[in-house]
């Protein structure tokens, strides 16, 4: 018997499905979503004991802690358009970041949203983050002293990739001498290239690309060498530029558990190994066969590859997340904190408990910090975070002590140049994958994925979407 991890209810193994989804990822549970919004009957299998896969939060103390925390945006669409989440609630950073520069901590890249109501640490959903954001003033100010260089610098920085050129008319050749005129035409679009050749050639002050543009897009990307594709990189600092910084209340695994939660009762099945996979059956280590009309594949990369062999899997960006608790808090900023100076492992850091206090017990005090790369072993790292910490938040770090520390490997799947941000997801006629390594390497390039993925298994079987279900559009 296969057992539902959210009703403790039995499921046949043999009991056939429309659609068998492989993995209960936010991608996997996205489809989900679209397929059974369209009345396409679903079951989901997940080999670990909850869904979730790197977004998940582990309990410690009655400390809510992510193992590997993405970085999300109120301006990734499909926050709205996947059925569910359009109630999940936000907390938001405040404005900009905070970056350390010559010792002390420099506000940067603001944007002034008059319309966006709250405090950085007040939960909102992305609806009304959207609506409230449509009246918005956007004043870019990376540094209150010279907003006129800040403007350009996020303004060319966002400009240094990927979107081809507005169309314009071609007036080249005059009516009647063989050629036509006024014939609509685009530029070509510009190069895809590594995002550290990309700022190289921007023409940007150094100063500004080394004091904000190279940090904040090491932490958007998960990319300490900057390597990604710069067509990436453009997506990233759009969606930073169109909204808010922000994680979801209570923990990364809040995302996922509130979709896995509002499926169909018994829809999500947990702890169940898949040994076999083919378009018509789905074949488990204990518990039988699974007859199917079609498949879809939602595990990470690699896992995905060992089940469809040929399937490329991409190098990937470890990352490993150290939580610490203070007797006191460092700060009471609400802020994403970069650090712009050399000689440290942290590329980002936070007091959680300052931007999310669901995730600590009350009076307690949560420093979240992210170190990009492969790491020193752990005594040498937690002194080397330590001793930075020290420096950005300008406090002892003596008596702060370590909850957790958690190292992912393959937190984030590597997308160089030349990155194709929309790979196939539809294999053959019945058989599907999706996840961050077909879209985006973001949380909204998985929702992405996921909805294209149901697409296409809904096309092949003759079904129409949910009414109401937006087109689709590019990620971001």
């Amino acid at each position: 018997m296969l057992h539902s991890a959210h009703t403790g209810t039995a499921h046949t193994a043999h009991s056939a499905q429309d659609v068998v989804i492989i993995g209960a990822g936010i991608a996997g549970l996205a489809a989900a979503h679209h397929l059974t919004a369209a009345g396409v009957s679903v079951r989901v299998l997940e080999a670990a004991p909850h869904p979730g896969g790197r977004m998940s939060t582990e309990l410690v103390d009655g400390f809510r802690l992510d193992r590997v925390g993405p970085l999300l945006s109120t301006a990734y669409p499909e926050l709205l358009h996947t059925p569910a989440l359009e109630g999940i609630a936000l907390r938001m950073f405040s404005p900009g970041v905070l970056v350390r520069r010559n010792g002390r901590l420099h506000r940067a890249g603001t944007i002034d949203r008059t319309g966006l109501a709250g405090s950085a640490s007040s939960s909102t959903s992305p609806g009304a983050a959207e609506r409230s954001g449509a009246t918005e003033r956007r004043r870019l100010d990376l540094n209150p002293r010279t907003p006129r260089r800040a403007h350009r610098a996020l303004t060319t920085a966002r400009a240094l990739a990927s979107a081809p050129g507005r169309a314009r008319q071609d007036r080249t050749a005059a009516p009647g001498d063989g050629a036509p005129g006024n014939v609509p035409a685009r530029r070509a679009p510009r190069p895809d290239r590594p995002t550290h050749d990309a700022l190289a050639a921007s023409g940007l002050p150094a100063s500004a690309v080394d004091g904000f543009v190279r940090p904040l897009l090491t932490a958007l990307l998960g990319d300490p060498a900057l390597s990604t594709s710069s067509h990436r990189a453009d997506l990233a600092l759009r969606a930073y530029a169109r909204g808010r910084l922000c994680v979801p209340a209570g923990g990364a695994s809040a995302l996922p558990e509130l979709l896995a939660r509002t499926l169909p009762p018994g829809t999500v099945v947990t702890d169940v190994c898949v040994t076999e996979a083919s378009i018509n059956r789905v074949a488990t280590k204990e518990h039988g066969e699974i007859a199917c009309r079609s498949l879809l594949v939602a595990t990470g990369a690699r896992a995905a590859a060992e089940l469809l062999p040929g399937l490329r899997v991409p190098d990937f960006h470890p990352v490993t997340v150290l939580h610490h608790t203070a007797p006191t808090a460092p700060s009471a900023d609400p802020a994403l904190v970069l650090d712009a100076e050399t000689g440290g492992p942290v590329a980002h850091t936070a007091v959680m408990s300052a931007v999310d206090p669901s995730r600590t017990p009350e009076g307690r005090v949560l420093v979240s910090s992210t170190v990009l790369g492969t790491p020193p072993p752990a005594r040498e790292l937690d002194r080397l975070v330590r001793a930075q910490l020290a420096g950005v938040y300008g406090t002892p770090t003596d008596d702060w002590e370590v909850l957790a520390v958690h190292h992912t490997p393959e937190a984030v799947p590597a997308m160089p140049a030349p990155h194709d941000p929309h790979r196939p997801v539809r294999l053959l006629s019945g058989l599907y994958v999706c996840g961050d390594h077909r879209d985006t390497n973001t949380v909204q390039g998985a929702l992405f994925s996921g909805r294209r993925a149901a697409h296409a298994v809904l096309r092949d079987l003759g079904v129409k979407a949910a009414h109401g279900t937006p087109p689709l559009s590019p990620a971001a």
